[in-house]
């Protein structure tokens, strides 16, 4: 399942076509080589659009009877029931490609996928076919988005292969060749091919668990490695290491929008908050402001020198002898001086803490707006991409049940074909 926290990641599937059957579904399904697929997802008008890196030349079984009679690869020692095909699937979430461009950008990142595949199977030559899919709709992001979304990955259908060293007999009748290499063949081997390898330590050497033992990596974790760093190498910086047997259902893009406008939400709840704590900050500092005033002014009338009405203030002054000049004494004069400060001073922090609670009161109802705008965007998209999410989990515990029956099964089959042997490792541990 997609885990919801807008990443993009690299998937490396190999898997063992073991039987004829199942070599011919692939190539049916690969090659879109049927009539009509029980995969609704899958449009036929859109096949043209399917990309071959390796185009086959034949049927997969015939390819590699033909390989095995031009000598290409050899069956030498091999069992009857030997797995001889395997397919790697390479893929990363579809929001990937969504947010690039689609098919085009797909294409390059594909074609140079398909580098990395002739790399990690030994060489093209050993490539059977390789074919990007554009063909497939991503249903759950179509319908969430509302728009034709498509899951492009890379299929290669390969034989694995190891380079094998045949010696000289000890019948051999020259005796210096007896044990030194008589020829080296290209086996066909699947064990061989994804045998697991030791851990190696900073110094090369190979790991040792408490009992003394090496350490294993498993080739399907290598093969992980390999694919996420020939892509860094090859320039997609922007990508994750991803797990092997992931089950991404490609909801990425959904859930990455639904995440992303809750973060948004989250974020202008904060400014909103913000500006509604300095409205407070601020009819606050107002209040302060006024009792300041309001004591100042209990001050001023307190005063004997402001203490005046309209008429003392009139009466105050003579007229001079000379002229239309109005004198003061000394008394009044400080008395209009001290009243006038006062008052420009009370008037001054009443407009100042005015305009300051004014530009709180409306950057608050801004961003007020602004929230309510995102909370019913939010609530909206939540309520479109719920369902999918809702049936992902479904999905999910459904297939975890079903893994893990069969895990039950294969165990209890295991135990009884093989007693024996399960006494000897009970021993042994």
């Amino acid at each position: 399942m997609a885990r919801n926290d807008g990443i993009d990641r690299t998937v490396a599937r190999n898997q063992d076509l073991e039987t004829p059957a199942d070599v011919a579904k692939v190539q049916e399904h690969n090659e879109r080589e049927k009539d009509s697929y029980s995969n609704q997802d899958i449009v036929p008008e859109r096949t043209s659009l399917n990309v071959h890196f390796k185009a086959p030349t034949d049927d997969y079984v015939k390819m590699f009877e033909q390989m095995e009679q031009d000598g290409v690869i050899s069956t030498r020692g091999l069992k009857p029931d030997a797995v001889k095909y395997g397919e790697l699937v390479f893929d990363v979430n579809s929001a990937y490609f969504y947010n690039r461009g689609g098919y085009e950008f797909a294409k390059q990142f594909y074609a140079d996928a398909y580098k990395a595949a002739a790399e990690i199977v030994g060489g093209e030559q050993y490539i059977l076919s390789a074919v990007m899919h554009a063909d497939e709709r991503n249903r759950a992001m179509s319908e969430a988005l509302g728009e034709d979304v498509y899951h492009y990955h890379l299929h290669v259908v390969y034989i694995p292969v190891v380079e094998k060293q045949i010696l000289w007999s000890k019948r051999c009748k020259d005796e210096a060749l007896r044990g030194t290499v008589k020829e080296v063949i290209t086996q066909v081997s699947r064990s061989k091919k994804w045998e697991s390898k030791p851990v190696l330590d900073e110094d090369g050497n190979p790991m040792l668990n408490a009992r003394g033992k090496k350490i294993l990596r498993s080739s399907y974790s290598v093969l992980q490695d390999d694919f996420f760093h020939f892509m860094r190498v090859a320039g997609y910086t922007d990508l994750e290491r991803g797990e092997r047997g992931s089950t991404e259902e490609h909801l990425t893009v959904t859930q990455f929008k639904v995440q992303a406008e809750q973060q948004r939400l989250e974020a202008v709840t904060g400014q909103v908050a913000q500006a509604e704590q300095n409205l407070e900050d601020a009819k606050a500092d107002t209040a302060k402001q006024k009792k300041k005033l309001e004591s100042l002014q209990k001050e001023t009338k307190a005063a004997k020198t402001i203490a005046l009405t309209v008429q003392d203030i009139e009466v105050m002054g003579k007229k001079a002898t000379f002229g239309n000049n109005i004198t003061l004494t000394p008394d009044e004069c400080r008395t209009l001086k001290d009243y006038a400060v006062s008052s420009f001073a009370e008037k001054a922090e009443k407009i100042k803490y005015k305009q300051k609670f004014e530009q709180a009161e409306k950057s608050a109802k801004t961003w007020k707006q602004r929230y309510d705008a995102l909370h019913e965007q939010y609530q909206e998209l939540k309520k479109k991409a719920q369902p999918f999410l809702d049936a992902l989990e479904i999905a999910s515990e459904k297939v975890r049940a079903f893994i893990n029956s069969i895990l039950i099964r294969g165990k209890q089959t295991q135990e009884h074909e093989h007693p024996a042997r399960k006494r000897g490792q009970d021993m042994e541990l």
